[in-house]
């Protein structure tokens, strides 16, 4: 940690933090579960949620299922692709641009009705045809950037669902569980309004939804006729709180208002497990960088001001910041990573060489590189990021960089990485501090990176640019031998990381404190994380 950053304490003043809900969230006999979550608001529970994975993974797989699925019933090995709503898929031998999706039978929504295929089509035409009567332009803000290699789509029977893309993509399959399944009845029923339907939300997953306000809580139950056993879930009600602040999250965890919280303060941790709460974590695929800008007139364009930058940030001192809860920012996956690779030379702390580069770039701390980069305070999962952020702009300080932050909410800033770099929501900003989930191919670099994926398209905010960089990408998307597709990706992450691509800060370990009573929690090696194993004891 630099000497002249005071430690900041991440608990502050625990004892003073009001409760903002009342004794009708009491637990209940049956079991109730009841969370705080990291987000300021509830995430819509329209089957594209906002607040980015945190939303998917408790009102995206909550309510609804996808066409594919992670496994994440184990904690020792990274979670992969399983059939959902779709029991198979392939390629159409003729026609590699041609998905052929075989669709699961006797599955019924929560309102009765029998899936089909006419139901993907469904939800796929309110995100990608504005001319459709059921447009739902806020899913399709978020659908689009997950369906963009989508060209056509269609029923083939009830049971056949055939999608052709405007490419050879190989990992569509990827971006397919992004999207959550309901029906056309249901939207009519809630008066043919997306806005009333928030609270009449129909789709096939475990939970049900009963109770839904944005600012205050959701409730959802157990859908006791799910039509895969083995997740039918064990608690009877699913609590989902917004609390973005760390300390609230903790007060309400020791006063028995919540049984799990995600985040937990790292200074909070000790206190906790000497008070018998427990604190569960796992290496996942979950990042904690700055996404830069490559515009014309960014200071990131020049790889002397890149590398001066990652080293700089004493990664060790910021471990010890959060308590040991995180892994040092060694590239866009971490070491160990099946697509890790062999750079040359992973991101290290090195002050001096740091500040040789910035003197070589015309910078130094008398006369310092002044830019400013877009942060939240909290939100998806963000980890402790005001600490965080605050620490890493200390360390570049004393190499010659004045770093100033614009600070939007969780939401505002994901709309700020899907616009990009270029658009008035950037706000003069050259970088972005918005962590992010490489679980899969496209979110760790096709959708953040290859340049014909630039913001608004999907979320290569910055206009990131690199010819070798495309060209793995490319093949990456046309190879479909797994072990293959392995070798690519391994060597386009050490062209990345020995480039500089970003500013490598953190891998986060992803801690949550919970109650003794919480029985049957599996932290899986990913971004989501499922709940029906739950029980209260």
């Amino acid at each position: 940690m630099p000497a002249s950053l005071p430690r900041r304490s991440l608990l502050g003043g625990l004892a003073a933090t009001a409760l903002p809900w009342d004794p009708a969230l009491a637990q209940a006999a049956g079991g109730t579960l009841r969370v705080g979550m990291t987000a300021n608001a509830v995430p819509l529970p329209n089957g594209v949620p906002d607040q980015g994975a945190e939303g998917q993974r408790f009102m995206g797989i909550t309510l609804y299922d996808q066409l594919v699925h992670w496994d994440l019933s184990r904690a020792d090995k990274p979670a992969a692709l399983r059939p959902g709503l779709a029991t198979a898929w392939r390629t159409d031998p003729a026609d590699p641009r041609r998905w052929i999706f075989t669709l699961r039978q006797g599955v019924r929504f929560h309102d009765g009705r029998p899936f089909t295929a006419e139901d993907v089509v469904f939800s796929f035409d309110r995100i990608l045809k504005q001319d459709h009567p059921a447009f739902d332009p806020r899913a399709a803000a978020l659908g689009r950037s997950r369906l963009f290699t989508v060209a056509g789509y269609r029923a083939d029977g009830p049971h056949t669902l055939v999608i052709d893309t405007t490419r050879v993509d190989s990992c569509l399959p990827y971006l397919l569980f992004w999207i959550g399944i309901t029906h056309q009845g249901a939207w009519e029923a809630a008066g043919r309004s997306w806005e009333t339907y928030l609270t009449r939300a129909v789709g096939t997953g475990p939970w049900k939804l009963e109770q839904f306000s944005l600012r205050e809580r959701a409730v959802l139950v157990r859908n006791p006729d799910y039509w895969e056993a083995a997740r039918i879930p064990k608690a009877e009600r699913l609590v989902l709180l917004p609390l973005a602040d760390a300390n609230t999250r903790v007060a309400a965890l020791r006063a028995g208002q919540v049984d799990f919280i995600e985040a937990p303060p790292p200074d909070a941790i000790p206190a906790l497990r000497s008070a018998g709460f427990r604190i569960v974590s796992n290496v996942y695929p979950h990042n904690w960088m700055w996404w830069l800008s490559y515009l014309e007139g960014s200071p990131w364009r020049d790889q002397r001001i890149r590398k001066a930058a990652n080293l700089a940030v004493d990664r060790a001192g910021l471990k010890a910041l959060l308590g040991g809860m995180m892994e040092e920012g060694a590239g866009l996956v971490p070491p160990g990573h099946p697509w890790y690779g062999t750079p040359a030379a992973t991101p290290r702390f090195d002050r001096e060489a740091a500040r040789r580069l910035m003197a070589e770039a015309g910078f130094s701390p008398r006369n310092p590189l002044r830019t400013k980069v877009a942060i939240s305070p909290s939100g998806s999962g963000q980890m402790q990021p005001l600490p965080m952020n605050e620490f890493v702009q200390q360390c570049l300080k004393e190499v010659g960089f004045d770093i100033a932050f614009e600070i939007a909410d969780w939401n505002t800033l994901f709309t700020m990485m899907r616009e990009g770099a270029m658009a008035p929501s950037a706000r003069g900003c050259t970088a972005i501090n918005a962590s992010w989930a490489p679980m899969d191919p496209y979110a760790a670099f096709i959708r953040t990176l290859h340049s014909d994926y630039a913001a608004p398209v999907a979320f290569n905010w910055g206009r990131h640019s690199d010819a070798r960089a495309d060209a793995l990408l490319n093949q990456v998307l046309e190879e479909f031998d797994e072990e293959k597709q392995g070798d690519l990706l391994r060597a386009l992450h050490a062209h990345l990381v020995d480039r500089d691509a970003a500013i490598f800060i953190a891998h986060d370990l992803n801690p949550r404190a919970m109650s003794p009573k919480v029985k049957g929690f599996v932290q899986a090696q990913s971004w989501m994380q499922d709940l029906t194993p739950i029980s209260l004891g």
